[in-house]
């Protein structure tokens, strides 16, 4: 399905596109971050970006040069990760956005490619660090990039390269769904995800507000006021919005003040969406992910309320392609790869040297191919979008994703287990629970490999559920049968 960009927002203009500067000076000391009182972003963002202004000329090739450092920001404070990445990008450095909370193995990966100096933050008791851009990217950078980590193939974290032209791009196109000028939020997911920092810079780049509380403080009950004239735009994975459902009608009255509640991340799960609708809550599922930087498609909350189903209709800055195997497109109603060409899009991978350079990835955007996504689904007659899976073995659970093939690396370098798969079972909560199936070393109890697997990665990655067996069903061609592992996992779990 293809949609043109309006030129209009129902009665307002559609504004241009700010550039970076134009839009902090015009916001510059507004009260625009606000908490239980007004945040003080704009006094932090001025003293990075003299600590930037610092930084020795050597970390460039010479003074004309686009600068070789970039800087790496690890912030949990979700106004320091803001500041720090606004400040960078303004003093024209890439910024790189990281996970405070990776667990070994991936902090080793992102060590190896961009070599930040971890014992020397910029700022004293900062995870603020100067990074260094991989060499084979120094020719092709002419801009300054926000990179933005996702997971790849196997486990391996990629940084998506965005400009600030791409995320301004996927700013008018909310702007134009919505048909609102400026746009508020109430953000309670992390800044250093996609999905959190585009809520910061729509209402930034919008004259909106933006109300930062993280989840666990919402969901023990004491939500901020919200703006009465304009409440704004709520974001939640599905497991969160179940968790607040499921404190009765604690929560009620505030969701239904926003003018959607965006859902994302995963697909909800039908008793999920049943219950929404029977509540009148303004839902609007979406689909979108790092590389289009965030949603190209979402059902609006009166499509919602109406019964209907799906991630609604792209987009108007965004065409959504659906394609068979052979890359031609399919008729309405009929599955195949969906394939995304839209100026939001990133710009390609972070390329790392040498021994670590990947495989190339036919799924790049180019300028004569759209980007061709993993995950499988269907535009209806009229036009609405509807996933079906993903096209590969990643599993969703909370909204995050994780890559068997990466824990199961993992497990087997150790002398603990014989054999492991790694699958993903149906969950109502989580969307999917992941679940480790393994062939345990003789004498090895399951908790040994919870607890060695723990410090290694990230909280959502560890499974939820061991299951000691005493073989993997396997395929003819000698590798393990996922799809039986499943199932074997499924009957495991009722027993």
């Amino acid at each position: 399905m293809t949609s043109a960009l309006p030129n209009s927002l129902g009665n307002h203009a559609l504004p241009s596109l700010p550039s970076l500067e134009d839009t902090l000076q015009r916001r510059w000391g507004n009260p625009w971050l606000l908490g239980p009182e007004v945040l003080p972003i704009w006094p932090i963002i001025d003293e990075i970006s003299q600590k930037l202004a610092a930084q020795p000329s050597s970390l460039c090739a010479n003074p004309s040069d686009y600068p070789m450092a970039a800087i790496l920001v690890a912030e949990v404070d979700p106004v320091r990760c803001l500041a720090a990445t606004l400040a960078g990008l303004r003093r024209g450095f890439t910024v790189a956005l990281a996970n405070p909370r990776w667990g070994q193995r991936e902090w080793q990966q992102v060590d190896e490619v961009l070599q930040p100096d971890r014992s020397q933050p910029l700022v004293p008791d900062w995870e603020l660090y100067v990074a260094k851009l991989p060499p084979t990217e120094i020719p092709e950078i002419k801009t300054p990039e926000l990179l933005i980590t996702t997971g790849g193939s196997g486990g391996q974290i990629k940084f998506a390269r965005h400009t600030w032209e791409t995320l301004m791009a996927s700013v008018q196109g909310f702007q134009a769904h919505f048909q609102i000028a400026t746009v508020n939020a109430y953000c309670v997911l992390p800044l250093y995800h996609v999905s959190g920092l585009m809520q910061a810079l729509r209402t930034l780049a919008t004259n909106g507000q933006l109300i930062l509380q993280p989840y666990a403080e919402l969901k023990q009950g004491q939500p901020f006021p919200l703006p009465a004239e304009n409440p704004g735009f709520l974001s939640l994975v599905p497991t969160q919005l179940q968790e607040l459902l499921n404190q009765g009608d604690t929560y009620l009255p505030w969701l239904r003040q926003f003018q959607a509640i965006l859902l994302g991340g995963a697909t909800p799960w039908p008793a999920l969406l049943t219950q929404a609708r029977t509540l009148s809550l303004p839902l609007a599922p979406t689909y979108g992910m790092t590389e289009t930087a965030s949603q190209v498609a979402t059902l609006r909350p009166d499509e919602f309320l109406a019964g209907q189903t799906g991630s609604g209709r792209p987009l108007p800055h965004a065409t959504i392609s659906v394609l068979d195997d052979h890359h031609q497109p399919q008729p309405p109603n009929q599955p195949g790869r969906l394939a995304i060409t839209a100026p939001s899009l990133f710009k390609g991978y972070l390329r790392v040297p040498d021994s670590r350079l990947p495989t190339p990835d036919s799924r790049l955007p180019t300028p004569d191919s759209p980007f061709l996504t993993d995950d499988i689904g269907y535009l209806n007659d009229q036009g609405y979008l509807h996933i079906l899976g993903r096209h590969s073995t990643t599993l969703i659970t909370g909204g995050e994703k994780v890559q068997p093939e990466e824990l199961e690396s993992l497990l087997l370098t150790t002398d603990l287990v014989q054999a492991v798969c790694i699958v993903g079972l149906p969950d109502a909560h989580w969307g999917q629970a992941v679940c480790a199936l393994v062939v345990p070393q003789p004498g090895v109890a399951l908790a040994q490999l919870a607890d060695w697997l723990a410090p290694q990665v990230v909280p959502y990655k560890r499974p939820k559920y061991w299951m000691a067996v005493n073989a993997l069903p396997q395929t003819a061609q000698g590798k393990v049968d996922r799809r039986a592992a499943l199932a074997m996992a499924r009957r495991l779990i009722t027993d």
